[in-house]
């Protein structure tokens, strides 16, 4: 094994992440944070993008690109 992946199964890594989301209305990307804890809305038409559940959030938008 090399020492790369003994480090990456040792130290956590975190679960969370940034997305960037694209509003079904009126097509403004938006980046949001997939545990949201409150409604995230389109900053341009006011359109929810995600809804939060407790844990990771419900994202109503479509994903275009993942944050690592």
């Amino acid at each position: 094994m090399k020492e790369e992946e003994i480090y990456k199964k040792i130290i956590p890594r975190p679960t969370s992440r940034f997305l960037k989301v694209v509003c079904g209305k009126c097509k403004n990307e938006q980046i949001i944070f997939n545990k949201a804890a409150t409604y995230v809305k389109c900053l341009v038409c006011g359109n929810e993008l995600a809804q939060p559940t407790g844990g990771k959030a419900k994202i109503k938008a479509k994903v275009i690109h993942v944050f690592e």
